[in-house]
């Protein structure tokens, strides 16, 4: 079982999971980005969180470049936060699929064209998109020769 830190895991999902795979956290992006929800207290409002549950969560997301802190009591997604839209919109999806009960309770349309759905996929740069059953996982460059050294059969991946 994975403890709270993931340090032996050699994979950018761990990674990912080290800044917001902690309880509340993916609620408090999705209401920054869909909701367009800045402030302290309407964090607290809608989730009903508890406050040093949100202050600690908030403080992590500005220490990690998620979030920058705007006045006294402001919180502003910044580019790296905003790319959590697809990942969220993936999640939703499974969600949508797998988890629920009903129809889907949230619907992601596009902006600009004003009634688009938008869909996370996976796209292959070649071919389009792909099914995830044909989504491969090879080395990266950013795999440590040390743990390449170590590993005897299997891949993990991540």
């Amino acid at each position: 079982m994975l403890g709270k830190a993931y340090d032996t895991q050699v994979c950018s999902i761990a990674r990912s999971l080290e800044l917001v795979g902690e309880r509340w956290s993916l609620l408090i992006i999705r209401d920054a980005l869909f909701a367009r929800v800045t402030r302290f207290s309407d964090f607290q409002h809608n989730l009903g969180i508890a406050t040093n549950v949100l202050t600690s969560r908030l403080d992590s997301f500005v220490a990690s470049g998620i979030m920058e802190r705007e006045g006294s009591a402001d919180y502003i997604l910044t580019t790296k936060g905003r790319a959590l839209a697809v990942a969220l919109i993936a999640l939703t999806e499974w969600g949508n699929a797998w988890a629920s009960p009903i129809e889907p309770p949230i619907l992601y349309r596009h902006a600009a064209c004003g009634d688009g759905a938008v869909h996370a996929v996976a796209t292959c740069e070649t071919c389009g998109i792909v099914p995830a059953e044909e989504v491969a996982v090879r080395i990266g460059p950013g795999m440590p020769a040390d743990y390449l050294a170590g590993r005897r059969g299997g891949t993990r991946a991540g």
